[in-house]
């Protein structure tokens, strides 16, 4: 018999603290992210006060934007989210229902795109790109649009270092609402992370203006049009940022080994995602058929273990640096 009250007796004690320790997790203020440079920007601004946030990496297993559906569980995770952070784009369709059956009605909701307003640009269709097989891509020349139907806009503004500094700020604006009693650590961390963001722009316009080249060249899609703007550099690319497209026709190869010549590139890129095929078959076409096969990463489809392990937003912008500095030689 006293063997019976003492396992109950256990077994309440364990039940108490396995709700104690529940009641104690849902307590912690809960972010959930899509990407990953939404993860990570939020992680530094965070700080030292991670302990007391639950912060979720919703795509964090490589699947890219584009072909990412979200899973029971993490429908669940937004329904209770205090702030939940997403791109905006045409790959987050999804959302609004997910929005429509969240049980936390006072979460605050930051939309990429809508943080940047008229910085958003429109896909651009650029001479030599492989056209798509549905004519969903016209070319806008980055007009802003009321009827958003007729617009498809280029969603991958966290390629921009300087759209970064305008997102963390409206990311540490939010987490201030939300925990009031940590807003000075938060604005601190934002000061220091927007310094680092600076102190990046100002190498990546120091690298354009000494390279002797101002064009880049992908064989594959481009989702970098808001970097190349930030810097006044051009590009040729087999594909739009959002292109499903994966084989480039004869034309486009023609079209693009040509410009590799007439330029004098030395380089022919892709995303870190692609095989490199395009960009090889390029380089067969050219008249020298040295060009380097050069990688830019588009940072869509980092993964969490890699944010574990200690990837960073910062660390793959820099690794860009150093790849762009060596295409534009």
């Amino acid at each position: 018999m006293k063997k019976i009250f003492l396992i109950l007796a256990v077994f309440s004690a364990l039940t108490t603290s396995v709700f104690a320790a529940k009641a104690k997790k849902s307590d912690k203020l809960k972010v959930v992210t899509t990407i990953f440079p939404e993860y990570d920007w939020t992680r530094e601004i965070i700080g030292n006060n991670i302990k007391n946030v639950e912060l979720t990496l919703l795509l964090g297993n490589g699947v890219d934007l584009h072909s990412y559906q979200p899973s029971i569980q993490d429908i669940a995770k937004i329904s209770t989210a205090d702030i939940f952070i997403y791109v905006g784009g045409e790959s987050d369709g999804w959302v609004k229902d997910a929005l429509k059956n969240a049980t936390n009605k006072n979460m605050k909701v930051i939309n990429l795109l809508e943080t940047l307003g008229d910085k958003v640009k429109a896909e651009e269709v650029k001479e030599g790109m492989q056209a798509e097989e549905e004519e969903e891509h016209h070319h806008h020349d980055g007009e802003h649009h009321d009827d958003e139907d007729e617009v498809e806009y280029d969603e991958h503004v966290w390629l921009s270092l300087r759209n970064a500094k305008i997102l963390c700020a409206e990311i540490a604006s939010a987490l201030s609402e939300k925990d009031a009693a940590n807003a000075a650590a938060y604005k601190a961390n934002l000061s220091a992370y927007t310094a680092k963001l600076d102190t990046l722009d100002s190498k990546y316009t120091a690298a354009v203006k000494a390279g002797s080249k101002n064009t880049i060249l992908f064989g594959d899609r481009f989702p970098f049009r808001y970097l190349v703007d930030d810097y006044g550099l051009d590009y040729f690319a087999a594909f739009v940022g959002c292109s499903a497209e994966t084989e480039a026709s004869f034309e486009t190869v023609i079209f693009l080994s040509k410009k590799v010549d007439e330029l004098g590139l030395n380089s022919v890129l892709k995303i870190e995602s692609g095989d490199g095929k395009i960009a090889r078959t390029i380089i067969q076409n050219t008249k020298k058929k040295n060009a380097k096969v050069l990688t830019l990463d588009s940072i869509q489809s980092t993964t969490a273990k890699q944010a574990k392990a200690g990837t960073t937003y910062l660390k793959i912008m820099e690794g860009n640096l150093a790849v762009l500095t060596e295409a534009l030689k």
